[in-house]
């Protein structure tokens, strides 16, 4: 299989669908891989390295897409790549489909084939793929909250660790999966005082054995989470329905007591957003206010720490991206259940159920 990787067009994404370190596994298995020249310079790989690799370096990203049978990258197509989807070519990223009508039906129209990073899933309900961006937003969520909150950001001017004799920063996470535990684990560290929301009973009462009486834990209903909304200096909205929207669990009636100057990270963006008010936001300019309230809705946060995130992100979808190309996606996902649950789009077919509910498309299932 001819395999090609391109630099990302997204407005500051730094990060590349294959470090060096992967090509040269797709080409121990006898692939041809073709990179984009310079496309990894903002993770810190060279031309240099790919073709130690064993990488082809083209110049022109229009030849990278003509020329490959899968197309490995990090972020979906924008609008001015659509003219490179064709029947054909499977596209192996994230894509947050049920957020983008315009990308599903272009991918659609074009018969391009779709496997997607997040909704790839584990029998146990884990989303191998999609964990370590999630681990490295939860993170993040939490360092630029902290930043945000300082008043030359438009801040409330809170520390968030507080000093002696003086509060730290009152936090609330909606949603302890694998964002919300990171934000958690950072927040805690940082000294701040944090409730954790969620509707997992279990999942919440595995945080309250770990950290103890340093957090307190909710269960996730409206009421608990307006109470929480507005008592806190920092929310992170970490709340994720594989492959479908997410719920615009805070409400904008709950700023008008919300505190001045208070900070949103709504890490749920590439999902639609877990507010009323969300909108996508660039590092370039990643707030907006609304009532008062500072909101970060940068939507590839990973894309500020492309180092980090490129390799972290090879490493867990090196595995299936090899099985695709070893075998062909017919094969693949048939001996691959999680493989199976990745495919959105499939022979101009909408083959994941959240996105045809969000976009009221028939969907069929890949038996």
């Amino acid at each position: 299989m001819i395999l090609g990787t391109v630099k990302e067009v997204k407005n500051n994404e730094f990060r590349i669908g294959l470090t060096p370190s992967s090509v040269r596994e797709y080409v121990h298995h006898r692939h041809q891989v073709l990179v984009e020249s310079n496309a990894g310079l903002g993770a810190g790989f060279t031309d240099v390295e790919y073709q130690a690799a064993g990488a082809e370096i083209v110049n022109k990203a229009a030849d990278v897409w003509k020329r490959s049978d899968m197309i490995v990258k990090v972020k979906e197509p924008l609008e001015s790549e659509f003219g490179y989807l064709r029947e054909g070519l499977l596209l192996y990223t994230y894509l947050h489909l049920a957020a983008n009508e315009a990308l599903t039906h272009a991918l659609i129209e074009s018969k391009t084939q779709a496997v997607v990073y997040e909704t790839i899933m584990l029998p146990d309900g884990s989303l191998p793929c999609l964990k370590p961006m999630s681990e490295v937003a939860g993170r993040l969520s939490a360092i630029e909250g902290a930043k945000h909150l300082e008043k030359p950001f438009g801040g409330s001017g809170v520390l968030v660790s507080g000093v002696p004799g003086v509060p730290g920063a009152k936090a609330a996470i909606i949603g302890a999966g694998v964002v919300g535990e990171n934000a958690l684990k950072m927040l805690v560290g940082m000294g701040a005082d944090v409730t954790v929301l969620d509707i997992n009973l279990n999942k919440l009462t595995y945080l309250d054995d770990i950290y103890g009486n340093r957090i307190k834990t909710l269960f996730s209903s409206s009421d608990n989470i307006e109470k929480a909304v507005t008592e806190a200096d920092i929310v992170i909205g970490a709340v994720l329905l594989p492959g479908a929207k997410a719920p615009k669990l805070i409400k904008r009636a709950y700023y008008k007591n919300m505190k001045p100057g208070s900070v949103i990270v709504d890490v749920a963006i590439d999902q639609g957003g877990s507010t009323e008010v969300s909108k996508a936001t660039y590092h370039d300019n990643p707030t907006y206010v609304v009532d008062g309230i500072i909101h970060y809705t940068v939507a590839n946060m990973p894309g500020a720490v492309p180092r980090t995130s490129t390799i972290a992100l090879n490493n867990a979808t090196l595995r299936y991206g090899l099985m695709i190309a070893d075998l062909g996606l017919d094969i693949a996902m048939n001996r691959s259940e999680p493989l199976k649950l990745g495919v959105n789009i499939y022979q101009g077919n909408c083959t994941c159920e959240g996105v045809c509910e969000a976009f009221n498309l028939e969907y069929v299932h890949l038996g």
